[in-house]
């Protein structure tokens, strides 16, 4: 059965993009079919995999506006296990059109439900720094929010905002949608920023921590201008090593829901 998580706060710069690839990757490499979806109109998706205007034949918004199916903008990547759909909406105009087209909820959970994407074990959804439109799209398809965060309180606020959007989801159109996990990213161990910002995520969102961090690294910023995932750009690297563990965690955590727990040896590592 496909598990499809959404990549999403409503904020920018928090590594959402950075972290659907690298996730995305990790997953093909674990030899698991793997789909990625850019929902955002920036486009950063098809930089970080190393597509430009030239070589893509089709996007998200085509699909959306019933001008191509699904699997006809489908773009086979360098990872045999990884399939990439791109986001191509260059204009205000394509902008606000699909926009207009994201009203309709459910259109996008009746396209994942088709048959030509039920091959894949994962699809992975990029979406955009707010909550309207295409984002409320995505978690009314998903199964599971994957929530990036950077220190600072602004981030914090930006969480508390996802968690109100996710319980209104969870009301009114996805009463299935689960929190697959907040992920610590850019991570600085022994600065008075990231101890402010555990502290107060100890508090209220404690149980929802990964076990994973992603640290500040230089090769991640370097790979995207590569156009490739962290793990393939340097696979030593921290950041890459850090994706992978991340990537072991999920599929350990969705293969076993009912006995993961989160370590007491990462929350005693947090409180340091």
């Amino acid at each position: 059965m496909t598990k499809k998580i959404a990549i999403s706060i409503p904020k920018g710069g928090m590594g959402k993009t950075t972290t659907a690839v690298n996730l995305a990757a990790g997953f093909a490499i674990a030899e698991k079919r793997t789909l990625l979806i850019d929902f955002d109109p920036a486009g950063a998706c098809a930089l970080s995999l190393g597509f430009d205007e030239e070589n893509m034949h089709g996007d998200i918004f085509q699909v959306f506006s019933f001008s191509k199916f699904i699997d006809s903008v489908v773009h086979k990547t360098e990872l045999p296990y990884l399939d990439f759909i791109p986001c191509q909406i260059n204009t205000y105009d394509l902008e606000e059109r699909i926009n207009r087209l994201s009203r309709n909820i459910y259109l996008f959970s009746n396209i994942l439900d088709q048959q030509a994407l039920t091959e894949y074990d994962y699809i992975i959804i990029d979406c955009p720094p707010y909550m309207k439109g295409l984002t409320t799209v995505a978690l009314a398809a998903a199964d599971s929010v994957l929530i990036p965060l950077r220190a600072g309180q602004f981030s914090v606020a930006a969480l508390k905002k996802m968690f109100n959007q996710i319980e209104w989801v969870k009301s009114t159109i996805n009463s299935e949608l689960k929190i697959e996990g907040i992920l610590l990213n850019m991570y600085e161990p022994r600065t008075k920023a990231w101890s402010l910002t555990i502290e107060s995520l100890s508090k209220h969102f404690k149980e929802y921590l990964f076990e994973s961090v992603i640290p500040k690294s230089i090769a991640i910023s370097e790979a995207e201008f590569y156009g490739k995932p962290s793990i393939l750009f340097d696979m030593k690297s921290k950041g890459a090593i850090a994706y992978l563990n991340l990537t072991a965690e999920i599929l350990n955590k969705n293969a076993n829901p009912n006995i993961y727990r989160l370590s007491d040896a990462h929350q005693s590592n947090l409180r340091r």
